[in-house]
């Protein structure tokens, strides 16, 4: 197949692209994520973060902005835009490769299950979407951000849901993948 007809699933799940995420997902993963909570336990005060929580209120996250102090929160609003701008975009990039491969290759041409490598992007979506809304209210603190405070822990919910998921579907793809493989080796 040539490249003037490679789709863009087919393009980003090439073996090396799957390489690449997979490595710099697995570096993140073992080093610099231990990295980060170490930094990220210094700043919050022990209170938690609205990053590592399933759902929160909005009074919780104004609890979590007051335990913060106002040098926790700059922190905080750092790292939003350092860290958590890359540690997205590198899982993303791994799920997305990986599913897209795996579904690419199990089911048919117009089967909708093809389309199952979405689904991480849906996380990275709602992943800056929470970043972003949970920023602005630790900024605007003491003062309250109504609705957007409501809105960030809608937006944890739904990264939750979708990244969590795009795990699940990882997995669920991969025994289906060995699954076929295996069965194909015995006949």
């Amino acid at each position: 197949m040539g490249t003037e007809n490679m789709s863009l699933p087919r393009l980003i799940t090439t073996v090396p692209s799957i390489v690449a995420s997979s490595i710099v997902f697995f570096a993140f993963l073992f080093i610099v994520l231990p990295q980060q909570a170490d930094k990220a336990r210094q700043y919050s005060s022990e209170a938690g973060s609205p990053d590592t929580s399933f759902y929160y209120t909005p009074a919780q996250l104004y609890d979590i902005a007051e335990a913060y102090g106002a040098d926790g929160r700059r922190h905080y609003i750092e790292a939003r835009y350092q860290f958590d701008i890359i540690w997205p975009l590198v899982y993303t990039a791994f799920l997305f490769s990986t599913i897209g491969r795996l579904s690419l290759n199990l089911f048919g041409a117009r089967s909708i299950w093809r389309r199952l490598y979405w689904a991480p992007l849906a996380g990275l979506v709602f992943d800056y979407a929470e970043n972003l809304s949970a920023s602005i209210v630790m900024l605007r603190y003491p003062s309250y951000t109504p609705g957007l405070d409501m809105l960030s822990g809608v937006m944890t919910v739904l990264k939750w849901v979708f990244v969590n998921g795009s795990f699940v579907i990882l997995i669920l793809l991969s025994l289906q993948w060995l699954t076929q493989v295996l069965r194909n080796k015995l006949h």
